[in-house]
């Protein structure tokens, strides 16, 4: 029973929220008169003193005592005697928990929100860099459009962006409501201040609803959404790198730091942090998807099922945050090799749609009669080995005879890419503009 009821061996990590709501709690009982001036020094005191053996790790956590918080009461009345008994009064371990863990989930998402945007200033140097760096674009991972790295790179700065706003809705929503004071499930007889402890801990105000307060996880459930919407951008991104660094594919290069080698080939790099990232991606969406099937059965209120709510959410914060550091060591570490790059945005006839573009442009074509043509034109080009720019002006007539000179100057990737200018456009005129606005959002 005691193996599987304790739960100190991991929740111990809420130690420093633990204490911060106890002060609160006891500043709270003096201010109301349940409890002396006296009692609330000597627990302020005996909990800066635990704080301080607790930082130096000479703090002894026992299993027997179940969790954090019967842990440090129970020192807390070794230290400092009668007064460390009083300090429960008015309050349960049901929303001492709620209220611990929602300050740790919040510390947790100001932490994750500010990797976020270091992460997206790692992209946004690096596309300045690139801005004009031509690469293949793809769709179905088949080549498509010529783009730019700088937009490429971009694409990701806006994901990470919409994951850092999903992080920061999702904290306004958890610091709505302070579940302390709301006791074991209806409340307390004792005169308490619930708005005095909210302020005290940085909340918006005391839960209205004392059930809710002390029975409901969902914004542990949409930490975790959060996290594994972003995990999965990053995720993303792994896999490419993994690509590009392939050999053939050529594309980007990680440093010895970033790479591994192998216990027997010694010629390896192997991309193990962008495959760690992919890989971390699956445990998170785990905690997620953990934590909804924990809940989705309970009656209200608690139930100790809930005590599986933390290990999930633990994980998931720790291993986003390596993921977090990672993905950005990468970015900003990855060496480009414009020529490889540029080599390959030529091909798998990737400026067909360029083609189709100056045809109805300049031969006022139909778009669908356009599409049709430059089909016929790249099944020639293929079956003569070539690409587009290969034809001749002969080889396209025999194809659309108004075909003239004109053609080969939309041609080129360098060409294609130059003409996207339409906002969100790929043109590297637009990629640097996207980096000042980048930047201004930033500042």
């Amino acid at each position: 029973m005691q193996a599987i009821n304790a739960s100190v061996g991991f929740d111990r990590k809420m130690w420093r929220q633990d204490i911060r709501g106890s002060l609160a709690h006891a500043a709270m009982l003096a201010h109301v008169g349940i409890i002396g001036a006296d009692d609330e020094a000597a627990i302020r005191d005996g909990l800066a003193a635990i704080a301080a053996e607790i930082e130096s790790g000479a703090f002894a956590w026992s299993e027997a005592l179940e969790d954090v918080h019967m842990n440090i009461e129970a020192r807390l009345t070794e230290r400092i005697g009668e007064a460390g008994k009083r300090l429960h009064t008015a309050r349960s371990r049901n929303d001492q928990v709620a209220t611990d863990f929602r300050l740790w989930v919040r510390d947790a998402m100001d932490g994750l929100a500010a990797q976020m945007e270091d992460c997206i200033r790692a992209f946004v140097q690096r596309a300045e860099e690139h801005a004009g760096t031509i690469m293949p674009g793809f769709t179905h991972l088949q080549p498509a459009q010529p783009t730019t790295f700088g937009h490429h790179l971009l694409a990701y700065a806006e994901m990470l962006w919409r994951d850092r706003g999903r992080m920061l809705d999702a904290r306004a929503r958890l610091n709505a409501d302070c579940p302390l004071g709301a006791a074991a499930m209806c409340g307390t007889g004792f005169p308490t201040d619930r708005h005095m402890t909210a302020a005290a801990l940085g909340f918006d105000g005391p839960a209205r609803n004392s059930l809710d307060a002390v029975g409901s996880r969902d914004f542990a459930m949409e930490f975790l959404a959060a996290c594994a919407i972003c995990a999965t951008h990053l995720s993303r991104l792994a896999e490419e790198i993994v690509l590009w660094t392939n050999p053939a594919w050529g594309f980007v290069k990680l440093g010895d730091g970033l790479t591994t080698g192998s216990s027997i080939m010694p010629q390896k790099r192997n991309p193990d942090a962008a495959e760690l990232v992919r890989g971390k991606t699956g445990r998170i969406t785990g905690a997620l998807v953990g934590l909804l099937t924990v809940v989705k059965g309970l009656a209200l209120t608690y139930a100790k099922d809930l005590q599986e709510d933390k290990e999930g959410v633990f994980d998931a914060a720790e291993s986003l945050t390596l993921c977090l550091a990672a993905t950005a060591a990468m970015v900003r570490d990855m060496t480009p090799d414009v020529g490889r790059m540029a080599a390959a945005a030529g091909g798998g006839f990737s400026t067909a749609t360029d083609l189709a573009d100056w045809l109805v442009r300049e031969l006022k074509l139909p778009f669908r009669d356009a599409h049709h043509v430059t089909g016929r034109l790249v099944a020639k080009a293929e079956l003569m080995g070539v690409e587009l720019t290969g034809l001749t002006i002969m080889e396209m007539r025999e194809v659309e005879p108004r075909i003239h000179e004109g053609v080969f100057g939309v041609l080129s990737p360098a060409a294609s890419v130059a003409s996207r200018r339409s906002f969100g456009g790929t043109a590297p005129d637009n990629v640097r503009a996207q980096v000042a606005g980048w930047r201004e959002r930033l500042a």
